[in-house]
């Protein structure tokens, strides 16, 4: 029988996840939002039969195998944590949480459920980023010993006042809200284990009008916009190896740029994404390349020939999940990463705050 799915949220990603949960087989039986109005233009935009004000009322009228979670960043623990307590699998944007000690409770949560707790950390279900990640797993790469995470734009605030640049709401921005890069980068690396971070964050633009996003989110005269507008950080991990990592919704960037870079031992890559305009898909020019020495010391530079995918792997990692739950494929991601990848945000924030190395615990 096919995987039974809810999805909690009427948000924008919502036109990834459905598609990539149907592309896996699975059917997609009901939408619960909030705004009752919004569950019911999504129901009724995506074919969906049924809309509910709430999970807990989704929960109880459907028969549901699985719940895709998709709303502000705060809500994403009480909600994973509901579905996992009723027996459902779990598909959840990101961020995973506001923090490391959410994400733990999640991930037990999980455990004790005996559930699939997954996210939406898309980038690494992109051409190039399983591309690459075919090569480091074949060995071309060896051991890498640094990478360089960016995910950069020079407008791009998503809105003034509203949940993304309310902290209480979002736990930050760029760096939370951006952190595929960090995340690739450490997928790429084997996810080691981060030791020391040394970073600052920098709120220069964040009252800017200039910088606002392209995206149309509407602007709240009375919000809060209580967020980092940049940051730029040092991790060092415990097996030695270093990342540097720059994220910004707003810096005198001359475009927006998504990009992991690491050096190996046999090899270094590349894998980007350059924007002609901020956040504008369109525009993107997309990179995926390794650098060898031959023998005799020549220059190998080798692109890797990889389909585009404008939806920069959001469809597919939503697929993903489904294969997942069906054991056709692997995970692309798990809970204990996912607790690796907050700890090093929260010592972003920890090391921004006191101006000083943190020690990750």
């Amino acid at each position: 029988m096919a995987i039974r799915i809810g999805i909690v949220g009427a948000g924008g990603m919502a036109a990834y996840h459905i598609p990539g949960f149907r592309a896996g087989g699975a059917k997609v039986v009901a939408i619960a939002d909030v705004s009752r109005d919004a569950a019911e233009r999504a129901a009724a935009a995506y074919g969906i039969p049924k809309a509910y004000a709430s999970l807990g009322d989704m929960l109880a009228a459907e028969q549901l195998d699985a719940v895709s979670v998709i709303t502000p960043n705060k809500f994403h623990k009480p909600l994973v944590l509901e579905a996992l307590r009723a027996g459902k699998h779990v598909f959840c944007e990101k961020p995973p949480a506001l923090n490391a000690a959410e994400m733990t409770q999640m991930a037990a949560a999980a455990k004790r459920a005996k559930r699939t707790l997954m996210f939406d950390f898309n980038n690494r279900a992109r051409p190039e980023s399983v591309a690459m990640m075919k090569a480091i797993r074949a060995g071309t790469v060896g051991t890498i010993n640094s990478a360089q995470a960016l995910w950069i734009r020079r407008t791009g605030i998503p809105g003034f006042g509203g949940w993304f640049t309310t902290k209480a709401l979002s736990g930050g921005g760029p760096v939370i809200d951006l952190l595929h890069m960090i995340d690739l980068a450490l997928y790429f690396m084997g996810y080691p284990e981060p030791a020391h971070v040394l970073a600052n964050t920098f709120d220069t633009f964040m009252g800017d009008t200039r910088f606002k996003g392209p995206w149309g989110i509407p602007d709240r005269a009375n919000g809060v916009c209580d967020v980092e507008a940049a940051a730029h950080g040092f991790v060092t991990f415990k097996n030695g190896s270093v990342l540097f990592l720059r994220t910004a919704w707003a810096e005198m960037n001359k475009r927006e740029e998504v990009s992991v870079t690491f050096q190996g031992t046999k090899a270094g890559g590349l894998v980007r994404r350059l924007f002609g305009t901020d956040g504008l898909d369109e525009t993107a020019v997309d990179t995926c390349e390794l650098y060898r020495q031959s023998a005799a010391g020549k220059r190998i530079d080798k692109t890797l020939k990889v389909k585009p995918d404008e939806t920069m792997g959001r469809v597919r990692a939503a697929t993903n999940f489904i294969r997942t739950l069906q054991d056709k494929e692997a995970p692309l991601n798990t809970p204990d990463e996912a607790i690796k990848l907050m700890k090093v945000i929260d010592a972003i924030y920890a090391s921004a705050a006191s101006k000083a190395p943190v020690r990750v615990r």
